[in-house]
C-alpha cells in the first residue's frame, strides 16, 4: 500500500472543512425562518400579556415571574447550546488546521528532497557563474586577438620587425605578403 501525497492529503482535508461548513450553514436559521420565529414569539408574548391582563393582581405576578424566568432559561439553553456546537466546531476547525499544517510541512519537505535542497542549488549556482565566467573571458580574448590581428597586419605590414611586404597590384589595390622563405639577395 502506497502513502497518500502531501497535495492530497492537504485537498482531502480542505473537503471535509467545506463540508463541516455547509452542515453548520444548514443548521444556522435564514432570515425568513428567523422572522418567523420572532413572529411565534411575539404573538405568544401578546397572549401572555392578554392572560395576565385577566387574571388577579396576584396570579400576574406570579405568571410574570414564571414568564421571566421561563425566557431567561431558554435564553440559558439556547446560549448554552449555541456555545456547545461552537465549541464542536473550534475542535474540528483546529484539528483541520493542525492537520493543514501538518501536510504542508510535510509537502514543503518532499518538494526540498525532490529539488535537492540548498546545497545542490548553492553548487549549481557556483557551477554556472563559474561556467558563465569562463565564456565571457573567452569571448573577451577572442574578439581581442581578432581585433589585434586585424590592427597589426592594417599599420605594420611593412615594417622590417613584422616581416612582411605590401603587394600592389594593377587594379589598385594592395594586400600584405609573408614570405616563408626568403631569397638571397
Amino acid at each position: 500500500m502506497s502513502a497518500k501525497d502531501p497535495f492530497q492529503i492537504l485537498a482531502d482535508e480542505l473537503t471535509l472543512i467545506r463540508k463541516d461548513m455547509d452542515r453548520l450553514q444548514r443548521t444556522s436559521l435564514d432570515k425568513d425562518e428567523a422572522q418567523a420565529l420572532h413572529q411565534i414569539v411575539a404573538e405568544a408574548v401578546a397572549d401572555m400579556r392578554k392572560a395576565t391582563r385577566e387574571t388577579p393582581q396576584a396570579l400576574q405576578s406570579a405568571l410574570k415571574a414564571d414568564r421571566d424566568r421561563m425566557a431567561q432559561k431558554a435564553t440559558e439553553s439556547a446560549t448554552e447550546a449555541a456555545e456547545r456546537a461552537l465549541g464542536e466546531i473550534r475542535a474540528q476547525l483546529s484539528q483541520e488546521r493542525q492537520r493543514l499544517t501538518q501536510a504542508a510541512g510535510e509537502a514543503r519537505r518532499e518538494a526540498w528532497r525532490y529539488f535537492g535542497g540548498f546545497w545542490v542549488w548553492l553548487a549549481a549556482m557556483l557551477a554556472t557563474g563559474v561556467i558563465l565566467g569562463l565564456v565571457i573571458a573567452y569571448g573577451m580574448e577572442t574578439a581581442k586577438s581578432a581585433f589585434s590581428v586585424d590592427d597589426l597586419v592594417r599599420y605594420n605590414c611593412g615594417r622590417s620587425w613584422f616581416g612582411g611586404q605590401v603587394v600592389e597590384q594593377e587594379n589598385g589595390s594592395s594586400f600584405c605578403a609573408f614570405w616563408l622563405i626568403r631569397p638571397d639577395q
